[in-house]
């Protein structure tokens, strides 16, 4: 097995992403976590662009797996290089490790640094030259390799044979753009690889090929790969070391020592670092990566989840979903149904399956409502008697003009022996209202939900050229403190939707603590 080093730059490339702004805290707890989990490199930002990266790297951070990397560029046109500011910067840093990036393309020579092709190599010579000196440990990042190459190879290879003999350890080469089709990739990095060790890659996604060109430069050869998290980054982004390390792992038997069943619980945690939700579909990571919603999957799924499975989710930290829906067989119930650790019997299951088709063409969704569902199950096989019943309800709404609008609500509410308690509550918005007035009535008959809270509240337009006469699925989230449960309302009204959905949510809360 070849060694790859995996070089995570999620705090450098990927923070140039849009809307992604790490705290000095963020990044050190980011840091953390990646050593923890098995990085080889950290590039933890560059010191010379702001405050905040100078202060982290103003002195050194003990790491148990990881090395910390300082990144920034070659020195200016017309500068040498020990004058050169932010070279200063980088040779003073707490770092070991430094990356700086150069130009291997003659058009961005000319183009963007607006100076001749042999400055630019006195530049990358002695900016590698420069940071040797002052006892750092160098990679060299090729800008625009693979454009470079195509254009002009001759001076694409003189730029990392520049780096290279002026000390640099690693030449990294960049898709910067992100254009580059894997074939391509392979074949120029195979071609390096013949006269230069220690090649790494690193690739954008402009194309939806980061990561088919990452791997192709290591069946080429390069054995450092550079990524994020995610595949956060400018633009479209960077290669996902969340599909490059699996698939090097399990796909291409490559020794990458990092815990790859902490896979998930790494993409989840950084992204509630980068405050950016993990895209659903994600391979390997995602929350739908290993979920299953056809009949005729699940049927076969439940002999032999190699069936519809490439690996078992549990090798990289996830788990397996099987959804319910219109489309669900009575294998995809069972399955469901096992897993909510519910007996059930073939009668059960009919009953169960013709009440969710039945729902669904009203406009319910039960994916992502697992409470709402299981309820279904209990009231399709009379298993539960409910709790309580809404005798009626009324909501005023009041204010001036658009602004300063008060809600009031009153909830009458019958518990299980048709005692009814009548309650009244306010609000800013009428849901809000109507959840504490609900939840104010039931108290009476059931303290024990006095934890129960509404977290999050997400209305969906079913029929948009309906207009204002659509329908809508209400789907809300709740917990006790403990766990978390979501539930889900259908109407035409958006008030009573959002009412089936805080009225399952209290059901579920009150037969779960049976």
């Amino acid at each position: 097995m070849s060694r790859i080093m995996i070089y995570d730059t999620t705090l450098r490339d990927g923070a140039q992403a849009e809307g992604i702004s790490f705290s000095l805290e963020d990044k050190k707890d980011m840091i953390a976590l990646l050593d923890d989990f098995g990085m080889d490199f950290i590039e933890g930002g560059m010191p010379s662009s702001n405050p905040k990266d100078l202060e982290m790297f103003s002195s050194p951070i003990n790491l148990e797996r990881s090395t910390l990397v300082a990144f920034g560029s070659t020195c200016r046109p017309g500068t040498d290089a020990d004058k050169d500011e932010g070279l200063k910067i980088l040779s003073e840093c707490s770092a070991d490790w430094v990356c700086i990036f150069g130009k291997a393309w003659d058009f961005q020579v000319t183009c963007a640094l607006e100076t001749t092709l042999e400055e630019n190599i006195r530049m990358i010579k002695d900016s590698v030259t420069f940071l040797r000196s002052k006892g750092k440990n160098v990679i060299f990042d090729a800008e625009h390799f693979f454009d470079g190459y195509k254009e002009n190879s001759d001076y694409a290879l003189t730029s990392i044979t520049a780096a290279k003999e002026a000390g640099a350890e690693w030449i990294v080469l960049c898709d910067t753009n992100g254009g580059s089709l894997p074939g391509t990739v392979g074949k120029v990095t195979a071609d390096v690889c013949r006269t230069f060790d220690k090649v790494g890659i690193h690739c954008h996604n402009d194309s939806e090929l980061a990561v088919a060109c990452t791997l192709s430069a290591v069946e080429n050869g390069a054995t450092m790969v550079q990524g994020t998290i995610n595949g956060i980054g400018e633009r479209c982004g960077n290669a996902n070391l969340c599909s490059v390390i699996p698939d090097l792992k399990i796909k291409m038997g490559m020794d990458v020592p990092v815990d790859l069943n902490e896979l998930t619980g790494v993409s989840r945690a950084a992204s509630e670092l980068s405050n950016m939700s993990t895209t659903s579909n994600m391979p390997f990571v995602g929350d739908m990566a290993f979920a299953h919603k056809g009949g005729m999957h699940v049927s076969a799924l439940m002999k032999d989840t190699r069936t519809y499975e490439h690996i078992p989710p549990e090798v990289v930290g996830n788990k397996r979903k099987v959804l319910i829906s219109d489309m669900s067989g009575r294998a995809s119930i069972s399955k469901k149904v096992e897993e909510m650790g519910i007996k059930v019997n073939d009668t059960d299951l009919k009953r169960i399956s013709e009440h969710v088709k039945e729902m669904e063409s009203h406009g319910y969704q039960y994916e992502g409502a697992d409470a709402s569902f299981r309820l279904l199950v209990y009231r399709a096989i009379g298993k539960e008697s409910k709790p309580f019943s809404i005798q009626g309800f009324r909501l005023h709404m009041e204010g001036v003009g658009m602004t300063g609008l008060n809600s009031e609500a009153s909830m009458k509410i019958a518990d299980i022996a048709g005692e009814i308690e009548h309650t009244a509550a306010d609000s800013e918005g009428p849901v809000g209202a109507l959840d504490k007035a609900f939840k104010k009535a039931l108290m009476k008959f059931y303290p024990e939900i006095e934890n129960v809270r509404l977290t999050d509240y997400k209305v969906r337009v079913l029929d948009e050229k309906s207009g204002t006469d659509a329908w809508v699925r209400v789907l809300i989230r709740s917990t006790d403190g403990k766990k978390s449960w979501n539930t889900v309302g259908v109407s035409e009204n958006v008030i009573e939707a959002s009412l089936i959905a805080l009225s399952d949510s209290y059901e579920y809360a009150l037969i779960t603590k049976k």
